[in-house]
């Protein structure tokens, strides 16, 4: 028995005695064929920043990485350069219009403006109506009634006006062509207040009206009073305090008012004029594009803009050949109250050429 159990346990040594030099030599020839693979350690980012950059990044810099091949080896390198700054979000002006809720009134048109009125002068028929009897920031459509005032006054048109301190804008810091101290006759200044809505020469128009400034701004009001204009109110000539406010039924009856001078009509409607303010020549082009467009027939315009007011335009105009007065005020865009009067034009000719349908929107509070 006991000699079984020593050959068995004989054999077994024998046999773990010859299996374990052949494991060995295996492990051997594998290290042998897979060679160890070389490590190379990456260094971090920021250790590269720092040894690079020399001294620390302010907030204006930042660290550029490059790759290059030179002689075909991979380079890379680091470059500090200046970062683009950042750029604050503005949100965006909200109008007198915006701040009454007028811009949730919808219309057919899909209009850009809060306000819209469109009559047939011939008939007096109300075409088309939106938020028209609220009263809001009319810009330099101001000057129509600045031209209405200068007009009835029968005041000398060749009498020079010179161009003062106080003519300048700075209460929106608007540029001009008209410097201080500069000379035109008072027809030349009221031509390129309408034609061309600048700010300084209608400064000089009400300043050098019989009275002053608060003489002319008080005719100005007289004359809103005469036409029935009862939501219109002015504190200056040019437009440029947003407290000038009108409604678009009150600038309805200006349009309908101014219309009857053909000064004012030729005026208005000019697409390009020549001055020469203390003999320097100097061309004026219509705030208007629709004055030099041949496909619109227009007997008077004015445009306006300030921040609380939008964009505005009023016109007297020939669709078919009637005669139609178009308001649009509070539009939103450089351009969006011209593309308004293109879009209602279509659609009087297109869509009501009987003009037998009488469109009227109201306040979006006020159902």
């Amino acid at each position: 028995m006991f000699k079984s159990a020593l050959a068995i346990f004989t054999s077994l040594l024998f046999i773990h005695a010859g299996l374990a030099p052949a494991a060995a030599q295996t492990v051997n020839n594998a290290a042998k064929k897979a060679p160890a693979k070389k490590v190379i350690a990456k260094r971090p980012a920021a250790a590269v920043s720092r040894t690079v950059a020399k001294g620390s990044l302010n907030n204006r810099e930042k660290l550029v990485r490059k790759v290059s091949v030179v002689k075909g080896k991979r380079q890379i390198s680091y470059q500090r350069v200046s970062a683009a700054p950042s750029v604050p979000v503005v949100p965006p002006v909200m109008t007198a219009g915006d701040l009454a809720g007028l811009n949730l009134t919808p219309d057919p048109l899909a209009l850009r403006s809060n306000v819209a009125l469109v009559i047939d002068q011939a008939s007096s028929q109300v075409l088309f109506e939106k938020n028209s009897s609220v009263a809001l920031p009319i810009a330099s459509v101001t000057k129509l009634m600045t031209a209405l005032v200068v007009v009835e006054a029968r005041l000398n048109m060749e009498e020079t006006l010179t161009v003062t301190d106080d003519d300048v804008d700075r209460e929106k810091h608007s540029s001009s062509r008209l410097r201080v101290g500069a000379t035109l006759s008072r027809d030349d200044m009221l031509h390129i207040a309408l034609m061309s809505s600048e700010n300084r020469a209608a400064s000089a128009l009400g300043r050098n009206y019989p009275g002053g400034l608060p003489a002319f701004v008080a005719a100005m009001n007289a004359k809103a009073r005469s036409l029935g204009m009862t939501e219109t109110h002015y504190v200056d000539s040019t437009g440029l305090s947003s407290q000038n406010v009108a409604s678009a039924r009150d600038l309805a009856k200006l349009v309908v008012a101014a219309y009857n001078y053909p000064i004012i009509r030729q005026y208005s409607t000019d697409p390009k004029y020549m001055v020469e303010p203390s003999g320097h020549a100097m061309q004026y082009n219509s705030s208007n594009r629709l004055t030099s467009n041949k496909e619109w027939d227009i007997g008077l315009q004015k445009t306006g803009f300030i921040n609380e007011a939008g964009h505005c335009l009023v016109m007297y105009t020939r669709i078919e050949g009637r005669p139609i007065v178009m308001v649009f005020l509070d539009s939103k865009g450089r351009l969006s109250h011209v593309g308004d009067a293109a879009r209602m034009r279509k659609w009087l000719v297109e869509d009501q050429p009987n003009n037998l349908t009488r469109v009227k929107m109201v306040r979006a509070d006020e159902g």
